[in-house]
């Protein structure tokens, strides 16, 4: 299928797993009467980002992959004909828990999951507190209407994995994604860093020949001390920008994308051909000194 119709859902969260779990299904229905054939859920759509503290309360918000939401957004995928994806906070066992997305086909079939490889921790994203590494490497999942590549937030920012994750055979890098600013930054700071952010992303788009799907939630949280900055985009297998969204409204879109681009942007600009893949073996070392 050359042409997929791809749906974002920026939206706001409460402290309420259930209304969560309910307005991302009213939206992922509005995204399917657009038109969408895939839709993107941001990350952890079921809660509010809870990660800015270290509180073993929080850990009682994890569930099973497959479980209670993969079940309620399959069976929403099988009516709706449409693939879902979806971030959720993964309790694999006791005591072991993963910041995870699960791929549900568009016949509601669970195609398997994807456990985030890069763990922050920085003021207000206190991650690896909640979150083992990922162990299930980089993935691709072949839905009915494309091959997707997913990715999850912090692993935007590191081209190894968007790369590795192109050369599976991903057609679409996807990536769910909970980031935002705190409201006692100027904004100069705010505008640095959304450009950063997004600037990172689009190279993966330019380097790997893909189109990049990025969705972040968007709103106040942990008591008006960070806002959400929302934004989320599209761009294109050159890294132009087809679709960006506001920093302060929720809201649902869908975008065409045309992937036979990136055959016509991987031939004229041949980067897959000319890697020296003979000479990349330094990146596995943490840094190159003498020690």
């Amino acid at each position: 299928m050359s042409t997929v119709h791809v749906g974002l859902v920026q939206m706001t969260c409460t402290a309420s797993k259930e209304e969560n779990l309910r307005k991302a299904i009213e939206k992922t229905r509005e995204a399917a009467a657009k038109g969408a054939q895939i839709v993107c859920l941001q990350e952890l759509f079921t809660s509010l980002y809870f990660c800015d503290e270290e509180n073993y309360d929080n850990f009682s918000l994890a569930e099973t992959i497959p479980g209670p939401s993969t079940d309620s957004l399959g069976a929403l995928a099988k009516e709706l004909g449409v693939v879902i994806i979806a971030s959720l906070f993964e309790k694999r066992a006791q005591g072991l828990y993963h910041n995870t997305t699960a791929v549900l086909d568009a016949d509601g079939a669970y195609l398997g999951k994807y456990r985030k490889m890069h763990i922050p921790d920085d003021p207000a994203y206190y991650e690896k507190f909640y979150f083992t590494p990922g162990d299930l490497g980089y993935k691709i999942f072949k839905t009915k209407f494309a091959t997707l590549g997913v990715l999850i937030c912090w692993d935007q920012w590191y081209p190894e994995a968007a790369r590795i994750t192109a050369l599976m055979g991903a057609e679409i890098l996807f990536y769910p994604t909970a980031i935002g600013w705190a409201t006692s930054q100027d904004e100069a700071t705010n505008t640095e860093q959304y450009n950063a952010w997004q600037t990172i992303q689009r190279s993966h788009s330019v380097a790997n020949g893909v189109h990049v799907v990025s969705v972040n939630r968007v709103g106040f949280e942990q008591n008006g001390a960070m806002k959400f900055w929302g934004g989320s985009f599209v761009s294109n297998p050159f890294g132009s920008i087809l679709y960006q969204g506001s920093h302060d409204q929720e809201e649902v879109h869908v975008q065409a994308l045309d992937l036979k681009k990136t055959d016509e942007y991987r031939t004229h600009w041949p980067f897959l051909r000319d890697r020296r893949i003979d000479s990349y073996l330094p990146i596995t070392q943490r840094f190159i000194d003498e020690d």
